[in-house]
Parts: C-alpha cells; sequence; structure tokens
C-alpha cells in the first residue's frame, strides 16, 4: 500500500518537474540571449542615478545620466525606492534586475491564471517558459524597466479576496511609482459606486469602494511622505514636470504604441493636438465602460484586461515594454476565443513588427515618413488593443440584449 502512494505521488510530480525544467531552460536561454544581444539597460541606469541624487541632495529633474542623457520622468517616491540599487555595482546589478524581473514575469503569470480561474500546479512554469519571448517582456528586460513589478503589484490587489484588509496597496503604490495605474483607482471607485446605488447606502461600503479608498490613502500617504524628505523635488514634479511630457520621449517614436503616437505618425507630425484629446477622450470612456459593465457583471478578468488597455491607449506615451499587460490579455484570450485568434494575438506580440520600420533617434524623424504598410507594422499594439475593447463591447452589449 505504501508503496502504491509513492508511486502515485512520484507520478503527480513528474508533470511539475517536467515544466519546472522548461521554464528554467526557456528563461536561461532567454537571458543567453539578452546577454549576445548585448543589453544595456539603460533605464535602470537611470533608476541608480536617481537613487544617486537623492543621497547626494542633489536636483531631481535637472539631472540627466547615461550617454543618452535621459531626465528623470517618474515622482519623487520612485526615486527614494531607488535609493538601494547605489548600494549595488553594475554588474551585480544588471544580473539582480535580470533575475528579478524573470521571476516578477512568473509571478505575473501565476496572478493571470488565478484572474481567470486557471490556476492550476505547473501552468505558471509552462506558460511563462513561452510567454517570456514576447517583445514587451523581451524589452523591459532590456531596459532594466519596471513594468513586470507594476502589473503584479496591480494584479496582487485584484485577485484577492473581497474582505482582505490589504487589497488597494499594490494599486496606490503602483500609482505613486507611475501614475498610469490611477485608471484602475476610477474603475475601483466607478464600480463600487455602481454597486452602493444598486443595493443601497445602509450597507455600507462594498468592497470595491474600500479597495478604492484604500488605493487612494496609500498613494496620498507615500506621496506626501516623498514630499516630507524632497520638498523641491515634489514641488517641481506636481506643478512642472507632470505636465511636460515630452521628457518622456518623442511622441512619434514608433516605439510609441498609444493613440497619440499612432497619430503622430498617421499625421505626420510631432504633436497630434486637438486629434489625440478627442480620441482618448472618446477610448477613454468607452473603455472604462466595458471595464464598469464587466466588474458589475462580475466578470472581472475582461474589467481588468480592458481598464489595463484602456490606460495605455489614452497615455499620451505607452513604449513597447509597457505593454507587458499583453501577458493578463492572452491568458484570458485562451480562455475565451479560438485557438487561431489567440495564437494570432500571440504573434502580434512575438513578431517584433514594429522594430521592422524605419526609425532613428533624434533629431532624425524617420517614423514621420512612414508609408502606409510602415504605419500599420508600427501601429499593431494600438489597433490589438482597440479590436480587444470594441470585442468585449459588442459581446457585452450582445449579453445585454438576450438578457
Amino acid at each position: 500500500m505504501t508503496v502504491t502512494m509513492t508511486l502515485r505521488a512520484r507520478l503527480r510530480e513528474l508533470p511539475l518537474a517536467a515544466a519546472a525544467t522548461a521554464c528554467l531552460l526557456s528563461f536561461a536561454a532567454f537571458w543567453m540571449a539578452q546577454r549576445a544581444a548585448n543589453v544595456t539597460m539603460l533605464d535602470l541606469s537611470v533608476y541608480r542615478a536617481e537613487g544617486e541624487t537623492v543621497l547626494a541632495g542633489g536636483d531631481l529633474y535637472a539631472m540627466r545620466a547615461t550617454s543618452a542623457n535621459l531626465p528623470t520622468t517618474y515622482p519623487p517616491f520612485a526615486a527614494l525606492l531607488f535609493t538601494p540599487l547605489t548600494l549595488l555595482g553594475v554588474p551585480e546589478m544588471r544580473t539582480l534586475a535580470t533575475a528579478g524581473n524573470l521571476l516578477l514575469l512568473l509571478a505575473l503569470v501565476h496572478l493571470s491564471l488565478r484572474l481567470v480561474g486557471r490556476d492550476r500546479p505547473g501552468a505558471a512554469l509552462w506558460v511563462a517558459a513561452v510567454l517570456v519571448w514576447l517583445e514587451p517582456v523581451w524589452t523591459t528586460l532590456r531596459y532594466g524597466q519596471i513594468n513586470l513589478l507594476i502589473a503584479v503589484a496591480v494584479l496582487w490587489d485584484l485577485t484577492r479576496r473581497e474582505n482582505n484588509r490589504w487589497a488597494g496597496v499594490g494599486i496606490g503604490l503602483a500609482t505613486a511609482v507611475k501614475l498610469t495605474p490611477g485608471l484602475f483607482v476610477v474603475l475601483l471607485l466607478a464600480v463600487g459606486v455602481a454597486r452602493a446605488r444598486a443595493h443601497g447606502w445602509e450597507r455600507g461600503w462594498n468592497p470595491w469602494l474600500r479597495q478604492a479608498a484604500t488605493a487612494t490613502g496609500v498613494f496620498i500617504g507615500v506621496t506626501v511622505a516623498s514630499a516630507v524628505v524632497l520638498p523641491y523635488d515634489s514641488r517641481r514634479f506636481w506643478t512642472q514636470m507632470i505636465f511636460e511630457t515630452s521628457r518622456v520621449g518623442r511622441k512619434e517614436e514608433t516605439a510609441n504604441q498609444s493613440l497619440n503616437g499612432v497619430l503622430a505618425r498617421l499625421l505626420h507630425t510631432t504633436d497630434p493636438g486637438v486629434w489625440w484629446l478627442i480620441a482618448a477622450a472618446v477610448v477613454g470612456v468607452a473603455g472604462l465602460t466595458v471595464a464598469v459593465l464587466a466588474a458589475l457583471r462580475d466578470d472581472r478578468p475582461v474589467a481588468v484586461v480592458a481598464c489595463a488597455t484602456t490606460a495605455l491607449l489614452v497615455s499620451p506615451i505607452s513604449w513597447s515594454h509597457h505593454w507587458v499587460w499583453c501577458v493578463p490579455m492572452l491568458i484570458l484570450l485562451a480562455t475565451r476565443v479560438r485557438p487561431a485568434w489567440t495564437v494570432g494575438t500571440a504573434l502580434v506580440f512575438a513578431s517584433f513588427a514594429l522594430w521592422w520600420v524605419p526609425h532613428a533617434p533624434a533629431p532624425v524623424r524617420l517614423e514621420l515618413h512612414q508609408n502606409g504598410w510602415q504605419m500599420l507594422l508600427s501601429g499593431l499594439y494600438t489597433l490589438v488593443g482597440l479590436s480587444l475593447l470594441a470585442a468585449f463591447g459588442v459581446r457585452r452589449w450582445r449579453t445585454s440584449r438576450t438578457a
């Protein structure tokens, strides 16, 4: 009897061992490919320089770092978080960042599977082994970016049980580091208010309102604390730098996969102006509406992916590495649509197509002279995002008519 039970236990462990081996081999190949490509991790070096500037008492938003002369673009709280990087040498910092980001990818896949109710032993390992080769993931590690950390913090909140007292902390911290996740606070608030109106305010705060309040409180708390530590830099950021989107980069760059970037290339201009404002307003309202309606019908996976996609589309600049949200997007599609559609979407994010078209750093502006096919290739992420929101909206409309 004991021998039989032991044999069964070992047989159950085989798929998990195979998944772990496949994931480890894929990650190792990815790491070697990154080293062969001689990645520079420019953004990680900027983060380290921000930490050094804070410790030296320098002007955070006058700082320039690396050979690309890159400035600080995040709120002061982010610079405070980056100070531990100054304790490491550059080689050690890059190694730790690569290993940490690979673990964060595994966490993002795990949380995405939990979001759609498909979290099985070994599943995250198999999926991560494949999705590590997507362009947004590759570019995140190439630059040493924090996109995976932001996505994990947000999804950690949105996959908690409703009565979890810590739910909201991740979104609040993510918004304090990078403002874009703040749209999730709007989603939580809108759903919370709608449910309170439907079920009566006398029942007290529902979990959505409580989570929105927690996220807002955490954001305000760490932002005020940062202002106490860095009063001059905080005043400059919140009164001046937050409005200077040009510090982040050129709108028309091929890597900018937001509506703003697509319109700039389409109109052959460095600033789409009012056209972007109109497009962002329409898509923002429509996308957030889709997310809220999905949440009200207890379809949290669609609500989360729709909100993330909307934030990426309406942001002034959404670099291709910001689209690591393609990980939960693809996992959601794999559970809802035909395999061909999921594979097709995955190929878009794995094709590196946006780098096939002419592009060059300033002052050369090759992106302003793209032809039709080149514009299509350099706007695929945006088209996928718009198509996804449209599909969610149409499906919700048809479901409502049937009901």
